[in-house]
């Protein structure tokens, strides 16, 4: 009796084992004892997101990877990206280095979070998060501070509200998105969309290292080429200090879903999905329009959408090849039409309502009033341009540009206040003055006659009026 109380005993132990071991269905954590073999799920909390193995639609390849409770087929985050599994004997688990790792059918590690704690090694658990982040941590930890690894720190081709996209200045660590190479190959692609922080933060698209779109750089209130409009849904976050400089977003809505991917063709997209719904609604797309492009004018030009044609010298430019121009080739950009000889009489023009240019030649000064910055524009020969780099609160501080400037691009909208001064020389300056001179005695001529010629038709209906009136009276009597 004794013998069967040890052995039924035994089989309940390993029985409990093996389930604690092998069952991953309906919970959101794996534990150092436990692990989730293909087939088998993490699902959060709250039933938004859900970690598994999937298969890319035209691919024998498997990858670990977090996609929507409501929306299998969009996934927004993968492990081995890399390193795909080439059947179905994947299984994840926590090493006993602490590490979380994906082995494959001969237990050979394919991939690793590379996050072994050597002071916690124990306790740890993996635990998907109701909002797609997966965080390995101690057991007895809730807050972030305890997280040994999480997945929002290496995104992939989504950005999930509470993600971050941009540089943390002590460690040196970037976050920024990675297109997949193609729909069947989550490896990364040719296009990137990372926040450069060299002088003010600005986000750029680039297809390898060439530059595709770009925001325009960070001004105290928002970048100033973006095109992006505050919603109801979604609160947008911008965080610049020594320690951090990042761009995150989350929502107001709980219920309602949102994600921005970078597709693989370069094409950045933010989709919002309703409460109740399967169905993506599709937000905005960067880039949107034909002056998005980068450099789309070239040196010195500017893009208007609605004009035509789309491209434009700046005042005072006359274009490098006519002949281009003349066959909407603008590649080539423009010239200025009077160089600046830098004699006292430079002056500026202002342009309103445009994306600043590109930062490839600037100088930034954050203590400078704007009209400190315009003597210190005027006393360098080779300073073309000039704008507060701050606009909040009337604007402060002084970014200056010299040589050519590249990608600007005006906007008809309330929302783009942002300027920029033109270095002129004093021809141009009188050249525009006499221009403004007769532009402004056009508006009060042409009222004046357009005015007169109606009081004068006045006058005449009323005579003619008259007239007709006192041969009606000839005739009666």
């Amino acid at each position: 009796m004794q013998m069967e109380s040890i052995s039924n005993s035994m089989f309940s132990y390993v029985l409990i084992s093996f389930l604690l071991i092998r069952s991953c269905n309906g919970t959101d954590r794996i534990s150092q004892n436990q692990t989730m073999a293909d087939g088998e799920t993490l699902v959060s909390s709250g039933g938004t997101f859900v970690l598994g193995f999937f298969k890319p639609p035209s691919s024998t390849n498997r990858y670990l990877g977090i996609w929507y409770n409501r929306s299998p087929e969009t996934i927004v985050w993968v492990a081995n990206k890399v390193s795909p599994l080439t059947d179905s004997d994947g299984v994840l688990t926590i090493h006993g280095d602490g590490n979380l790792v994906l082995l494959n059918g001969t237990k050979r590690i394919i991939w690793s979070s590379n996050s072994s704690s050597a002071d916690a090694p124990m306790n740890l658990v993996a635990e998907l998060l109701d909002s797609g982040n997966l965080v390995l941590k101690r057991q007895d930890g809730f807050k972030a501070e305890s997280y040994v690894w999480q997945s929002f720190d290496f995104t992939t081709d989504t950005l999930l509200p509470g993600m971050k996209e941009g540089k943390n200045l002590q460690t040196g660590q970037t976050w920024y998105l990675t297109s997949w190479k193609n729909q069947n190959d989550p490896s990364p692609g040719e296009f990137s969309y990372k926040l450069d922080t060299i002088g003010l933060p600005q986000f750029v698209l680039r297809k390898g290292s060439e530059k595709k779109f770009r925001t325009g750089p960070w001004n105290g209130e928002r970048f100033s080429g973006s095109p992006v409009r505050s919603s109801s849904f979604i609160a947008p976050i911008f965080v610049y200090n020594d320690t951090e400089i990042y761009y995150t977003y989350e929502m107001t809505d709980s219920s309602v879903l949102s994600r921005v991917t970078l597709d693989e063709s370069g094409v950045i997209e933010h989709y919002m999905m309703n409460k109740g719904s399967s169905d993506w609604i599709l937000i905005y797309r960067l880039p949107y329009d034909m002056c998005e492009e980068y450099g789309k004018c070239g040196p010195n030009g500017i893009c208007r959408i609605n004009s035509n044609p789309i491209c434009q010298c700046l005042d005072g430019f006359v274009p490098k090849s006519k002949g281009d121009w003349d066959v909407l080739i603008w590649s080539g950009g423009c010239k200025r039409r009077t160089p600046l000889d830098c004699k006292s009489g430079d002056g500026f023009i202002k342009l309103k309502n445009v994306k600043l240019p590109d930062l490839l030649d600037f100088r930034l000064s954050q203590s400078m009033t704007t009209r400190e910055c315009e003597r210190e524009c005027l006393k360098d020969c080779s300073c073309i341009a000039f704008t507060d780099s701050n606009i909040t609160n009337g604007g402060s501080g002084c970014l200056m540009w010299f040589r050519d400037l590249i990608d600007i691009q005006e906007y008809d909208d309330k929302y783009s206040e942002q300027d920029i001064y033109l270095r002129m020389p004093k021809s141009e300056l009188d050249a525009i003055e006499n221009q403004n001179k007769k532009r402004a005695l056009l508006i009060l001529v042409i009222p004046t006659v357009f005015g007169g010629i109606l009081v004068l038709c006045f006058v005449l209906c009323c005579m003619i009026r008259r007239r007709k009136e006192k041969r009606g009276m000839a005739v009666v009597d």
